[in-house]
């Protein structure tokens, strides 16, 4: 008997037997669901460097250097990730589920870690912030080629590359928007690394889900999920004594106030009773002042030009958004507004709305003298069209080139600007004992920018000695008329002291600071270095 004329052709494929499904969810599902997981773990990822480059940059100073440095060492563990990808040839989806919870665990953790080092051990600082970049950058970069070996299962290659580097893609963009404006705002750097680490370990999950037919032990692989999750949550709930338990031990005194903002990290303390030094400020670290001695700062930066100026109506003053400047300047009673242009909003608010540190400026951001204008200084004199009798620049130290950029002669080109025929401009200078070199420099750099300057300088226990320069179009003379009734620190028989300068604090020549060369930065790192290695 012959066969159906048909079945001789279909023979072949009647005893060919198709291969087990092993995935339930359907092919299109898991692509999708694979998509979305790059663009999560793209976003985790640049979060977690640029969380490093933050936390160098506040506690190494050097912005560019630090982001530089750590930019750079994440892409080269990034490349060793990938290339250590090639070495993973089976079991795909549990190896991608394990490295997931390895990037949740340290990403996640790694700005409490480095909060906890540098302020128990400092010396360890460098190698735990490095160690860390490059181990979460490895694991980083094993990520992507795993999801795309899983992905080409089901996808074209030509259709994979394009999806896989644009979800991508999509997922830094999203993050590097939302760190500076919404994320390190709102949640700090902590509770940020510790939310984008719970956004890993979902990642995780989600991948135990959609593989867990496929993947082998499959109860270790749910319980790892389980406790690296439990592990982050509690991080995450516990972040603020985390941060307190870090600056009590990194202040000596009882932290008060706390804030990360776009711009700076935002420290207050205060030791009342024995021993008393009061409030005292802390910028990404630094000393800005202490109550108990601020007053010979803020009175040796103000009133040798507001005196000299004789009767000065306009004044401006750039940083010193804690208002203790503005206080001196109030004590003109010639005085008809002042403008403070102070880069951080924060700052203002502060030292307006909290009753305690409003109370050390006296109100005086509260005056309806004072307009408060919180912008960049260096674009604000670009197009800002008045003139001031007198501007007082209160701009924390150069320890990095977005701050140095304030010490440049394209700077002072535009201060000068702004100044009347008969204004003055003081520049807070650093120490001249300290950084003598840096101090000559601002000097050397107003010279070039066609000013007259006049140098001098202030003991201020808390800092040592601390250095000013005086800039305009005219010479200085020191002033005839009395200054301001109850002064703590100057009066006509001091005030002419502070213009000499004792050998070791003597003029050296200095290069002048440009903003193609920036050399200020650099000779300030090197002479405070020596002070604080």
């Amino acid at each position: 008997m012959s066969a159906p004329p048909d079945f001789a052709a279909s023979a072949p494929e009647a005893l060919h037997i198709e291969p087990p499904v092993l995935l339930a969810p359907a092919p299109h599902a898991i692509e999708v669901a694979l998509l979305a997981s790059v663009f999560v773990v793209a976003a985790c990822g640049l979060l977690y460097e640029l969380a490093a480059g933050a936390l160098a940059s506040y506690m190494l100073g050097d912005s560019i250097l630090q982001f530089s440095t750590i930019i750079g060492a994440y892409l080269f563990a990034m490349g060793m990730g990938s290339y250590l990808s090639r070495f993973f040839e089976r079991q795909l989806p549990a190896h991608f589920l394990r490295i997931e919870l390895l990037v949740a665990l340290a990403g996640g953790a790694l700005p409490a870690l480095l909060f906890l080092a540098n302020a128990y051990l400092p010396g360890a600082f460098r190698l735990l912030l490095y160690g860390l970049v490059l181990l979460v950058g490895t694991l980083v970069g094993l990520e992507i080629p795993l999801v795309m070996r899983i992905l080409k299962r089901n996808t074209a290659l030509k259709d994979l590359v394009s999806q896989v580097l644009t979800f991508d893609y999509l997922g830094a963009l999203a993050v590097s928007v939302a760190f500076p404006l919404v994320l390190v705002p709102q949640l700090g750097l902590i509770r940020t690394g510790l939310l984008f680490g719970l956004m890993n370990a979902a990642v995780a999950v989600w991948a135990l889900w959609l593989f867990r037919d496929e993947l082998r032990r499959f109860q270790a692989h749910a319980a790892a999920c389980a406790a690296t999750l439990a592990l982050l949550a509690g991080g995450f709930a516990a972040a603020d004594h985390i941060t307190t338990l870090a600056e009590d031990k990194l202040y000596a005194d009882r932290v008060v106030y706390t804030a990360t903002t776009p711009y700076q990290r935002i420290v207050v303390t205060n030791r009342p009773g024995e021993g008393r030094v009061g409030y005292r400020l802390f910028l990404n670290g630094n000393l800005q002042f202490a109550e108990r001695d601020e007053y010979r700062y803020h009175e040796a930066l103000v009133h040798p030009v507001m005196a000299a100026h004789g009767a000065p109506k306009r004044i401006a003053v750039l940083g010193g958004g804690d208002g203790m400047a503005v206080r001196e300047i109030l004590k003109y009673p010639s005085v008809e507004s002042v403008t403070l242009v102070e880069l951080d909003p924060a700052m203002t608010r502060l030292f307006t709305d909290n009753p305690a540190l409003a109370q050390l400026n006296g109100h005086a951001l509260a005056s309806p003298k004072v307009r408060v204008v919180n912008t960049d200084a260096f674009k604000w004199l670009e197009e800002n069209t008045d003139t001031y009798d007198v501007i007082v620049v209160d701009f924390p130290d150069p320890t990095n080139f977005s701050i140095g950029k304030l010490y440049t002669t394209s700077f002072y080109a535009l201060l000068d600007q702004r100044l009347s025929a008969s204004g003055y401009a003081v520049i807070q200078t650093t120490s001249p004992l300290v950084a003598r070199q840096s101090f000559w420099t601002v000097a050397a750099t107003l010279e070039a920018a066609g000013l007259h300057t006049a140098p001098y300088h202030a003991h201020v226990p808390s800092f040592g000695e601390w250095g000013y320069i005086i800039a305009s179009r005219r010479p200085y003379r020191l002033p005839t008329q009395p200054l301001p009734a109850g002064l703590r620190f100057l009066d006509a028989t001091s005030l002419p002291l502070l213009f000499n300068f004792p050998p070791d604090m003597a003029r050296v020549p200095a290069e002048v600071n440009r903003l193609s060369n920036q050399v200020l930065v650099h000779t300030y790192e090197t002479e405070w270095g020596r002070v604080h290695p």
